[in-house]
């Protein structure tokens, strides 16, 4: 494939879940400062309902993901990226999918220790038996997991912009419906 010159997209479902995917993130992140800033009370608990509940979503996004890839594959790779961006592109893609079905895991084992999980006020998912050490061991994760969730955004979007505006490869029409040129 030649520069600007895109063939192989992936398929309309896996941009659709992608593109989703970012929806939820873009919701979850700002939802979890807020109610950390809030005082204790039911303004706070109601938006870490939502918070707990998009983070769910979050996890179910990518389940579908992880099944719709097993089933349909990534599209060839693009000519000239050679093997170190080739590597680099797949590690942080899989880093992705990783911390995006963790950080649902580690709130939901902090959130349902020793209670149910409301989803969205309309869905209660059982909790387990309260256990002190893991719920220490979900906080410690999720905590360090923002972290993660932050650099590895930012890495992706600072790799679509690098695409985009520096090598020019069309990379990101990839995951992009096909584009009427109109004349």
């Amino acid at each position: 494939m030649s520069r600007g010159d895109v063939t192989a997209r992936y398929t309309r479902t896996a941009q659709a879940l992608h593109w989703a995917t970012l929806a939820f993130v873009l919701a979850v992140l700002p939802l979890a400062w807020v109610a950390e800033s809030l005082p204790k009370g039911n303004e706070k608990s109601t938006v870490f309902v939502v918070h707990r509940s998009v983070g769910l979503t979050i996890w179910a996004l990518i389940v579908c993901r992880l099944l719709w890839r097993a089933r349909h594959g990534a599209p060839p790779e693009q000519d000239g990226a050679g093997p170190v961006l080739a590597f680099l592109g797949q590690a942080s893609h899989w880093l992705l999918y990783f911390i995006f079905f963790a950080m649902p895991v580690s709130g939901y084992l902090m959130s349902g220790n020793g209670k149910p999980v409301s989803y969205f006020g309309v869905l209660s998912i059982p909790g387990f038996p309260k256990d002190e050490a893991l719920n220490r061991v979900a906080t410690t994760l999720h905590l360090a997991g923002q972290w993660a969730v932050y650099a590895l955004v930012l890495l992706h979007i600072a790799a679509t912009v690098w695409h985009v505006a520096v090598r020019r490869d069309g990379l990101l029409a990839r995951m992009l419906p096909p584009q009427q040129v109109r004349s």
